[in-house]
């Protein structure tokens, strides 16, 4: 039941029944504040002119006739113009029996929408470190929610496996490598890559400052650095399909891509289709040709084609160079067709950080400018970079924070706090292994998603795998006590129902009432892209239930049915804990 709309419409017939005609929208609804008594709050002011009376005179007879008409709503109060209105024991008593015999619970039916989501994109000359990670747990998570939602959601990952940094790894590795594999160095492929990288740039540093103390200016010796153009000379061999060079670029990257494959897995990530840029570059070309002939591109005299976005308060926009080749804006048209076509998308959407703003924006408009209207269902999920403590992180320095370091920093940092405070105890080594990885991988992935994507947001490892307050491990730990709880009844044969709740405790009322949020919760992250929403859901329901546990016994409890309603009551809460979880990537542990 949709019981915001069950409320509207008994507001809506009473207020029709007093005052004559009115409509839905002067029928304002929402939460009763929880400083004041009661469930749904209606705003009476809009009804002022018909009643012709006072606001709490319009609240009080609004009030006294919903409740007269509707057996499920037990009483009112009036706040000034607002009234307040109580849903009787019976109601939720209702609304839970219908959550526990709803094994789909919070899960939209099918829309029949086909959505693209975009998310990692990583470059194969380094490993991925911890904006990649914020990137690739905020797309799963969102391809999640949407999935939730009714959505036919198609996960994607463009690799940009081809251009400059790519040939610096190789270039670095030809000379500095001698032969070295990730075989015989017993390094990740992606880490060994990345090695060469950060080793590119300390080298083109050095002969920057030899050719500047030779005489030649700082910006001429970028230029004429010999690793440089080294560099530049295998990039033209790559385009014009030199054999040896591209034997090496496929053998580098293959050794990038079973890095990456490991940390996906450690990440609990995957994907459903996987873009190389190599295959896509040139698919733009034909794009651009078509701008050209209708006169919304132009050619300068060099033979670049541009755009010219002056008028829309932008500014003048490449799109191909003089000599042919492709940009990433060309790219990103041409893919972006070739998606919708072959796909039949109603809506892509790409997760990439906010540095990219602009280029999402000139990218909508080109297309729009190019005739495809479709170009409105591009949504730029924008986020904002991670920084530590230490300050920001810069890859060819070597400063990133790695993600599998990370990874196992948080399990190694989870396992000596879940020891220190007696969680593993008889646990054997394998659950305790697997509890370890499930609360470090937790922390980790609740403390970057519970805060708002377009915010740039400080990662503490230590503050994030705390067993109290808004963390990952809080709430695993909630889940865990729950089961145990659940477990001891089985043991003592008491069995978990629905029905027959009679009077209610303050509290169980208020947990029902969280668990019918549940469906509205995932239905707001899908509208906003926002895993945010349902981690702060998830958290408050886990804060109500331990004051709840705290102060009320379940199992001790002398009356059969209140001991069994309780329990179903716990059951529902871990239930529910575990699908919003999974919402955000996160698996629960029913030991701790």
């Amino acid at each position: 039941m949709n019981i915001e709309k069950y409320i509207s419409d008994a507001a809506l017939a009473a207020a029709t029944a007093l005052y004559g005609e009115v409509t839905p929208a002067q029928i304002q609804l929402q939460k009763t504040r929880k400083e004041f008594e009661g469930d749904y709050t209606i705003v009476t002011f809009p009804l002022l002119k018909l009643s012709r009376k006072s606001p709490e005179a319009t609240a009080t007879e609004l009030g006294e006739r919903i409740v007269a008409d509707n057996e499920a709503i037990g009483g009112f109060n009036v706040i000034k113009g607002f009234l307040n209105l109580s849903l009787n024991d019976s109601f939720w008593s209702e609304r839970f029996e219908e959550i526990v015999a709803n094994s789909r619970y919070g899960e939209a039916e099918p829309t029949g929408r086909n959505i693209m989501i975009e998310y990692s994109s990583p470059n194969t000359n380094k490993p991925l470190h911890l904006g990649h990670i914020r990137n690739n747990l905020l797309g799963y998570s969102v391809a999640q929610i949407l999935s939730a939602n009714g959505h036919n959601v198609i996960k994607a990952n463009l690799v940009n496996d081809r251009g400059i940094h790519i040939c610096k790894s190789m270039v670095a590795w030809l000379r500095y490598g001698n032969g070295a594999t990730p075989e015989s160095t017993g390094k990740k492929g992606d880490h060994l890559v990345g090695d060469y990288y950060v080793e590119f740039d300390k080298h083109y540093k050095s002969e920057i400052k030899d050719l500047v103390a030779g005489g030649m200016s700082e910006e001429e010796a970028k230029k004429q650095a010999p690793i440089m153009l080294e560099a530049q000379e295998m990039l033209r061999k790559w385009e014009a399909q030199d054999e040896e060079v591209r034997a090496l670029w496929h053998k580098m990257n293959s050794w990038v891509y079973d890095g990456f494959d490991v940390t996906y897995k450690a990440l609990g990530v995957d994907f459903d289709k996987i873009y190389y840029e190599s295959q896509t570059y040139l698919l733009g070309k034909s794009l651009v040709e078509e701008g050209l002939a209708k006169g919304i591109f132009f050619r300068k005299e060099d033979g670049s084609v541009w755009i010219d976005l002056t008028a829309d308060g932008l500014d003048q926009k490449l799109l191909l160079r003089g000599d042919g080749t492709s940009v990433y804006m060309t790219q990103d048209l041409g893919t972006a067709l070739q998606r919708v076509k072959s796909e039949s998308l109603d809506e892509i959407i790409y997760v990439v950080g906010n540095e990219q703003n602009y280029h999402f924006q000139v990218l909508k408009l080109v297309l729009k400018k190019l005739g495809y209207e479709w170009s409105d269902d591009i949504y730029h999920l924008s986020y904002g970079m991670v920084e530590l403590p230490e300050g920001k992180m810069k890859s060819r320095e070597g400063t990133v924070v790695d993600a599998d370091d990370l990874v196992a920093d948080m399990i190694s940092t989870a396992r000596d706090m879940s020891q220190e405070l007696g969680k593993l105890d008889g646990c054997t080594s394998e659950e305790a292994d697997a509890i370890c990885s499930m609360v470090g991988l937790g922390a980790l992935k609740y403390f970057i998603l519970k805060v708002d994507p377009k915010k740039t947001m400080l990662f503490d490892p230590r503050e994030s795998i705390d067993f109290n307050g808004n963390t990952g491990p809080f709430i695993q730990y909630t889940h865990a006590r729950i089961c145990s709880v659940l477990r001891k009844a089985e043991e003592q044969g008491i069995e978990c129902v629905a029905h027959g709740t009679g009077s209610m405790l303050a509290e169980e009322r208020e947990l029902i009432k969280m668990l019918c949020d549940y469906p509205a919760t995932v239905a707001a992250a899908g509208e906003n892209f926002a895993p945010s929403i349902i981690a702060a859901y998830t958290y408050e329901l886990c804060k109500a239930f331990n004051g709840y546990y705290h102060d009320h016994s379940i199992l001790r409890e002398e009356n059969e049915t209140t001991k069994k309603m309780r329990l179903t009551l716990a059951q529902q809460v871990a239930r529910i804990i575990a699908k919003s979880m999974r919402l955000l990537g996160i698996d629960v542990p029913e030991r701790m």
